[in-house]
């Protein structure tokens, strides 16, 4: 699955004879799980919550995360299509996917900018005084630019050095700071930082990893049955939401704070700052890529003209850049819960439309069977429509104080729009 072959199927239908094996997508998918960020999460929830409080929240968003995923990716898996791709049937049309593009990499733009927030300092922690973070970021995200604009191949080398990396020092960090702990201290102490709701812990849990919920087709494209589809998702969760998260949360509370670079320091050291850096470089890769990628697309789309790749990296990554220089990292809660608002309601519009309203099901199943993509003139004219519950959906959970916002979100936008589009085919009879 490496990105030559994904972008050769980007706009297309992918044909079975090029999806690949349980293991490879899996391993993608775990890739993904098994980041800094996720790390970052569970030492957020361990200092704000006891280990209870805090695994509830992990279960509750992951329950979320499941649902979006395992609904998006099965349909991604039986059509062979990508997420944007796939939202153009699934309510939204060609404008609503083109907003849906650029939204996932504006998103994927801020992740850039807290990973070279975690780089910088990590760097500052080994440089001290002889560097600022102002240059730290600005050298961090040009070097970084210029490596995923024209196609290093280093950062797939460093990818698969982090990934076990990462995970042994997690391994360590368990055995050194958790086995060490006898007694109820980890487990029902309270906790050292600022309190976290139940609610508002979910939807952190969910607003972490709902971008890559929502684009779960563009793997679950490469799957062979809803079995791998499911397995996958599943797999990823255990690994992702409840290893890591769950050793994140008793490091924190272990160590009292939630900072992870420090974290890492006070337990490995200098592997500790490599690790870090390591991490978010690995990360850092699919972030500006697919941001590019999106923002390449959606400047194509409107304008109809052609753009340069590596210019447009270029650009997202100084932007990138200026996003870590403006404190992003202190703001990871907030973009969390930012996040956790804007994007499930988008997974409940094009649930209902796919599985209940069923809008373009006839269409995709006559050109599947032709390996082809239903014509333009099938997309449906209801992306206002869709649009406007996503923002009703972002609003509920906003507002509403009851249960967990993420779910609250999903639940209204894809109730919302069901209802418009009843009314609507009931004005027009």
């Amino acid at each position: 699955m490496e990105k030559t072959a994904s972008d050769a199927y980007a706009f297309n239908r992918m044909p079975m004879n090029e999806r690949v094996s349980l293991f490879n997508v899996t391993m993608v998918r775990m890739g993904m799980a098994t980041s800094l960020a996720q790390f970052m999460l569970g030492t957020t929830l361990g200092h704000g919550m006891t280990f209870f409080q805090a695994m509830l929240a992990t279960s509750l968003g992951s329950i979320i995360l499941i649902f979006v995923s395992f609904g998006l990716g099965y349909a991604g898996m039986r059509e062979g299509l990508s997420t944007s791709v796939l939202s153009r049937w699934c309510g939204f049309g060609k404008l609503g996917s083109m907003l849906i593009g650029l939204a996932i990499a504006i998103s994927l733009l801020g992740w850039f900018g807290v990973n070279i927030s975690l780089i910088s300092t990590s760097l500052l922690t080994v440089l001290g005084n002889n560097i600022s973070y102002f240059w730290c970021s600005i050298i961090g995200g040009v070097v970084f630019s210029f490596l995923v604009a024209f196609g290093f191949k280093a950062l797939s080398i460093t990818a698969k050095i982090a990934v076990p990396l990462f995970l042994s020092v997690i391994f360590f960090m368990c055995y050194t700071e958790i086995v060490k702990h006898t007694g109820d201290s980890l487990f029902f102490s309270s906790p050292s930082g600022n309190t976290i709701s139940l609610g508002d812990g979910a939807t952190m849990v969910a607003g972490l990893f709902i971008v890559g919920a929502l684009i779960t087709p563009d793997t679950s494209r490469y799957c062979k049955s809803g079995k791998h589809v499911f397995w996958m998702i599943t797999s990823s969760v255990i690994i992702g939401e409840f290893f890591i998260n769950g050793i994140a949360i008793l490091v924190a509370r272990s160590l009292g704070t939630s900072n992870v670079v420090e974290i890492m320091i006070n337990t490995a050291g200098w592997v500790g700052v490599v690790t870090v850096i390591l991490s978010a470089i690995k990360v850092n890769d699919t972030n500006l890529y697919s941001a590019s990628i999106n923002i390449t697309g959606f400047l194509e789309m409107l304008t109809g003209r052609k753009f340069n790749y590596a210019a447009i990296t270029l650009i997202i990554g100084a932007m990138g850049t200026l996003l870590s220089l403006s404190g992003l990292l202190d703001y990871f809660i907030p973009f969390l819960m930012a996040l956790g608002l804007i994007f499930p309601p988008i997974a409940g519009v094009m649930l209902v439309d796919y599985y209940i309203l069923r809008t373009s099901r006839q269409c995709l199943a006559s050109s599947r069977e032709k390996g082809i993509l239903p014509d333009d003139a099938s997309i449906p004219s209801t992306s206002y429509i869709a649009l406007i519950s996503c923002a009703i959906g972002s609003t509920a959970g906003l507002f509403i104080s009851y249960g967990i916002p993420s779910l609250n979100s999903i639940l209204v936008a894809g109730i919302t729009y069901w209802i418009f589009i009843k009314v609507k085919s009931t004005v027009i009879k």
